[in-house]
Formats: structure tokens, C-alpha cells, sequence
């Protein structure tokens, strides 16, 4: 297979077309991690000042596949039930570089005497890059400008129920839709809503090992129900093993180690069970969460989510 029809191949998979509808926000396995990438009400929930640094690279062996990075900060305003947090996404595939810049806003509130009630909104800005060298153009009378930072703002919005040991989000990061690209039909593409919805419970099955088991459900116009669910040990508050499903996609597993009190680290990898897994040879994902602690938080057992 040639190396330009494969890049031509990925493009078309990760955009929305007239024809074709697929996932377009970043993909990451161990989302859990991180929620605010996708729910902005969770900024500031964890009490502490968190930074948190992701990169997956996906399909690898494939020639331009998706590799995707991320970095947030979030943290509560202290004395205040606010929270914020501020993250960038780059999202690279084939000839196509996407660049997203966010800010999100959360309040929350006591919803009872376990439960507390966050609302957040996010504000972002996306700066797409395309460079039409990299793919074969058949009709190269047409004519096709390379895309240089072609900007669209978007807002979105979520909910997020949580206590020491259990959440519930719904969210949806990206509100806006709207068509990107050039003028021509072939490098046009539709931006569309994505609906989240996250539950997750932490299980002590004894005083070393806890158990937490997570659904994620991932909703886009004219494209299947995605479905996720993981479930992960976590074994004297320092290492983490588990494994996840994603229904018709892929399987993956994770470990992750609690270096000291500020440092988590983790690792998943990621194997197709479609026939894409023909041509790859799966994908890696690797993350690191450093923490500042905050003497006044509220939970005083350490959060697994």
C-alpha cells in the first residue's frame, strides 16, 4: 500500500464528511485520568493543584497515524467553590495538524452530605493546519491551499456528581458545529457534537486493594453508540493494574505506579479487534499527574478517579 493512500485513508477515518461520519475530538483509553479533557465541571474537583501530561500514539506502524498530546492544569480557587483549568490538545493525522486551546469554569456545590454537584463550561479555540504536499492530488488543476491556523472558537459545557468513591458526568466539550477546511467539496469537513456521558465506583475489597470499574458512552450524530468499560485494582494506594474494552474497537490494558505522594505515572496499550489490526500493531499510551496538595481539602483519603 502506498504511503500517500494511506495517509488519505486516515484522513478521511478521523473527519466527518458528507459520507462519512467518525470520531473527531481526541481519543485517549485512560480518559478516567483526566476527565476535564471532556467535562469541564470536573476542573478542580480533585482539591489539588493537577497537572496532568498525556501522548498516545495510535496504530502504530501505520504511516500517519493519529498521535495526539495533551496538557492540562486545574485546581480549585481556594476559600471558593469555584474551580478552573486550563488545557491544549494537538492532534496530528496524515497531512493534518489540529491544535485546541481550552479554559473551563466549574462551581460546585454540596448536594448532600456525601455528594457534591459540579456545573463547568469550557472556552476553546482550534487552530487547523493541513498540508495538501503530503497527500496525492490526482486533479492538481483544481488547485488546493495548504490550511495555516485556520481558527474556530467553540464553547461547551457539564455536570459531574461525585462523593469519595463514586461519579456520574454528562457533557458536551465541543457545542458548535460547523464546516472547516477549504472551499473545495473534497477537503471539507463538518464539525459535530460530541455527548458524553461517564459513571464510575470505587470498591474496597479490603484495606490494600480497591476496585473501579468505569463506563464511558460516547454519542455522535450518525455514528454507532460508543460504549467503554474498564475495571481497575489498585493495590496499596501505589499500583495500578486494569484492562478496558471498547465495544467493536479495541482492548487495552493499563498499569500505573503512585512514585510518591505528587507523582503518578502510567502506561496502557491498546490492541484492535477489527481487521484494522492487519495493519498495525497497536497503540501506546503513557501519562504522568503530578499534584500539589491543598491542606484544605474536604476528601482525605486519596482519589482514585
Amino acid at each position: 500500500m502506498k504511503r500517500d493512500f494511506k495517509l488519505i485513508v486516515l484522513f478521511i477515518l478521523n473527519i466527518s464528511t458528507v459520507s462519512v461520519f467518525a470520531q473527531q475530538e481526541a481519543n485517549f483509553s485512560q480518559y478516567m485520568y483526566n476527565s476535564s479533557i471532556i467535562n469541564p465541571a470536573y476542573s478542580g474537583s480533585r482539591e489539588d493543584l493537577t497537572i496532568y501530561g498525556q501522548f498516545r500514539s495510535q496504530w502504530v506502524g501505520m504511516e500517519g497515524a493519529p498521535q495526539t498530546a495533551s496538557l492540562t492544569v486545574h485546581s480549585p480557587f481556594t476559600y471558593s467553590k469555584l474551580g478552573y483549568g486550563v488545557s491544549i490538545i494537538s492532534d496530528k493525522l496524515g497531512a493534518m495538524n489540529d491544535n485546541t486551546v481550552a479554559v473551563d469554569l466549574s462551581y460546585t456545590i454540596d448536594f448532600d452530605s456525601d455528594y457534591k454537584l459540579a456545573f463547568g463550561v469550557k472556552v476553546s479555540g482550534s487552530f487547523l493546519n493541513v498540508d495538501y504536499n503530503k497527500l496525492t492530488i490526482y486533479d492538481e488543476t483544481e488547485g488546493t491551499d495548504n490550511l495555516k491556523n485556520q481558527f474556530n472558537p467553540n464553547v461547551g459545557a457539564g455536570l459531574y456528581l461525585y462523593s469519595e468513591q463514586t461519579y456520574f458526568g454528562i457533557s458536551v466539550p465541543y457545542m458548535l458545529e460547523y464546516d472547516r477546511g477549504n472551499d473545495q467539496l473534497y477537503a471539507t469537513m463538518k464539525r459535530t457534537m460530541h455527548f458524553y456521558g461517564t459513571f464510575g465506583h470505587v470498591f474496597d475489597l479490603s484495606r490494600e486493594i480497591k476496585f473501579k470499574p468505569t463506563l464511558l458512552t460516547k454519542v455522535i450524530q450518525g455514528a454507532p453508540l460508543q460504549v467503554d468499560l474498564s475495571a481497575n485494582f489498585l493495590f496499596s494506594e501505589r499500583f495500578t493494574v486494569g484492562a478496558s474494552y471498547q465495544f467493536d474497537s479495541s482492548v487495552s490494558a493499563l498499569v500505573g505506579f503512585q512514585i510518591s505522594e505528587q507523582f503518578f505515572v502510567g502506561y496502557s496499550y491498546d490492541s484492535n479487534v477489527t481487521k484494522l489490526a492487519h495493519y498495525n500493531s497497536g497503540s501506546h499510551e503513557v501519562f504522568l499527574r503530578f499534584e500539589l496538595f491543598n491542606k484544605y481539602k474536604r476528601f482525605t483519603t486519596p482519589r482514585f478517579f
